[in-house]
Formats: structure tokens, C-alpha cells, sequence
């Protein structure tokens, strides 16, 4: 699926094949993801997009081919990967910090994603993760933005635990994947959002309050009011504006927001209320994904079934749908996960 303008119509087509560089690999998609950061780039958002663009970075499938210097994988090896691709040499990853290393790639955005038959990823040796057998592709490709970036924005950024109250502010993707993290870790959890089925699935997946963003003129004020104080951590999952300072005003005394959604804007800049912040000694976090390395953890804990990935996956299209299913996101985001199978 290839779009030519920002924002304009994306057609599918044949296109040639990538070919590995030497410490990268061809993956043949089986399943790829459809999120609201696709749109943000296809609607010219990502300054590191160049056209033509092929979008697409949730991705799972099997290793095609292999470049001359990977030693870990081989054709056949089924797998997923953060949707950061790090280098694996610079200062951030020598310190276990892939999601932002510094000379990092994304499928997707610097380069062409998995809305595709393949799709070529670098340093292979780092950023490879092994599928399960028994996980199905869709599970998989969910994984690698939305799920593994809750999961890290939740647990380890927004170190919960068990008994605090935790906000999510906006239930799509990541916002659901947040929820049931969350409240699998013991937390009490409310759900914010305009969709009454968002706020349905947020509710299936333990939220314990649902605020109807739609309805409810003050969000914040109704999180201080249901939590006696506010919340202990809070995440602005969806990436507004609005959604962003409301997350930070449902706080209480030292929480903690953790912003996951992202903010675009003309000048790069959003209003946050930093006098709240000062006041009341706020912690105000980013989260940018999650490593490879890091990703034993949450596996274990989805193989366990303590965590339901596969149960937030609402619709499987098929990639002739995706492109109206691309632009339809900026009007109607939808709740749950789109993956896309390609060939199904």
C-alpha cells in the first residue's frame, strides 16, 4: 500500500522486492497493525517520512531472508519487532535503552513498513523477537507499538502497583492494552473516553470506571472526585491537547502522568500545567516504546494468560481495505486493534 501526497488517497500495488543489507532481514508480513501513528504519517505529521512512502510498523511474520552478518535468525524463524529498530552500538543502547537509541529506524517512517508482502528490518541481531508457536500472527503484530508500548509505559515508566488508582485517557489501541495492564497488576482502573464502545471493551478488560469524555464536562474533576484526590498515575494514551492536560489534572499529590500518545502540532510545543505540576510535585514522563530485550517479560505473562493481547483485536481486514481503513482513522479512530492480514 503506497501513498504518493500526505494525506491523499494510497492505492495498492506491485512494487520491487527489498533485498537485506548485511545485518538485516526480510520478513514476509503476516500481520500488521493499524495505528493511529500511521495516520499521523500519512498525514505528513513524521518529518522523516520521504515519497512515495509504504506505511506500516506493527508487524509479525517469518524471516525470508537474512543479511551476511546476522547470526541469530535464519529463513523460516517466526518473529515480531519494536517499532523502533535499534542500533544496538550507540550510548542509549550500550545503557539498555533501544526505544530511544540514537541512530534508531523505523518500519514504517524512515524507511518502508509492512503494509507490504515484505518488509526489510535492520540489525536484526538486536531487534528480532521470537513468536511462540502457539501465538497467532494477529496477537503477535499487536505487540510491537500499542501493547508492548503500554505495557512499558504502565509498568515500567509508570511503575504501578497494586491498589493505586490509574486514569487512561483515551481507550484505543494502546489505551485498552494499558487498561488490561494495569488492572492485571492489582490497580483500580478508570477509562476516559468519547466511545461508548471503547468504554465497553475498557470495562471487559477491568476498568473499574468509565468516564464518557462526551458527557462528562470535566474529566479531570471527576477522576479527583471517584479517586478521593486523584490519580496515582495516569496515562494520556490518545495524544491531545485536551486529553494531555486532563491527564495531568486528575492527578494526585506526586503522581505521576506518563504522556504515550503523540502531539503534533505547528511548533512542536504543547500546553502542559506545569503550576499544577509544581505545586503538587508531579512526575510528567514520556514513553517511547519498548525494547527487544525487554519483551521476555510481558511474554511471559501473555503465555500465562494473566494478559489477553489477542482479546483486543476487533476487526482483521484485508490490505485492499486498509487504505479507506488509513484515512477513516482521522474521523473515526475506532476501538480495539485493525490488523490487517494481507493475503487471508
Amino acid at each position: 500500500m503506497v501513498f504518493e501526497q500526505f494525506g491523499k488517497p494510497a492505492e495498492v500495488r506491485d512494487v520491487p522486492d527489498p533485498e537485506p543489507v548485511e545485518h538485516g532481514v526480510i520478513v514476509r508480513v503476516e500481520a500488521t497493525g493499524l495505528c493511529r501513528s500511521d495516520w499521523h504519517g500519512w498525514m505528513g505529521h513524521d518529518p522523516d517520512i520521504t515519497l512515495p512512502h509504504v506505511p506500516g510498523h506493527e508487524l509479525a511474520g517469518v524471516v525470508e531472508a537474512v543479511g551476511s552478518r546476522v547470526t541469530g535468525w535464519r529463513p523460516g524463524d517466526r518473529v515480531t519487532v519494536p517499532f523502533v529498530c535499534a542500533c544496538g552500538t550507540c550510548p542509549a543502547c550500550a545503557a539498555g535503552d533501544q526505544q530511544v537509541c540514537e541512530r534508531q529506524t523505523q518500519p514504517g517512517f524512515h524507511h518502508w513498513g509492512s503494509f507490504a508482502e515484505y518488509v526489510a528490518l535492520d540489525h536484526a541481531d538486536v531487534n528480532l523477537v521470537a513468536i511462540p508457536d502457539d501465538m497467532e500472527y494477529s496477537t503477535a503484530a499487536a505487540l510491537g507499538c500499542r501493547f508492548a508500548t503500554a505495557f512499558r509505559a504502565v509498568v515500567q515508566q509508570g511503575r504501578v502497583a497494586a491498589g493505586e488508582w490509574v486514569a487512561v485517557h483515551g481507550c484505543g489501541g494502546v489505551g485498552l492494552s494499558a487498561v488490561m495492564i494495569a488492572a492485571a497488576a492489582g490497580a483500580r482502573v478508570i477509562a476516559v473516553d468519547v466511545s461508548p464502545e471503547a468504554l465497553s471493551l475498557a470495562r471487559m478488560f477491568g476498568a473499574m470506571w468509565c468516564l464518557d469524555a462526551g458527557r462528562v464536562r470535566d474529566t479531570a474533576a471527576a477522576v479527583r472526585e471517584l479517586t478521593h484526590g486523584g490519580a496515582h498515575l495516569s496515562l494520556d494514551a490518545l495524544g491531545s491537547p485536551v486529553t494531555c492536560a486532563a491527564s495531568v489534572n486528575g492527578l494526585r499529590r506526586r503522581g505521576r502522568h506518563v504522556q504515550v500518545g503523540l502531539l503534533p502540532s505547528p511548533d512542536g510545543t504543547t500546553p502542559v500545567p506545569l503550576a499544577r505540576a509544581i505545586a503538587l510535585e508531579l512526575e510528567l514522563l514520556g514513553s517511547h516504546g519498548m525494547a527487544a530485550h525487554a519483551y521476555p517479560g510481558m511474554l511471559r505473562q501473555v503465555r500465562s494468560g494473566v494478559l489477553c493481547p489477542d482479546l483486543l483485536v476487533t476487526s482483521t481486514i484485508t490490505l485492499d481495505a486498509a487504505p479507506a481503513a488509513l484515512a477513516a482513522m482521522g474521523t473515526a479512530p475506532g476501538a480495539g486493534v485493525t490488523v490487517i492480514e494481507p493475503w487471508s
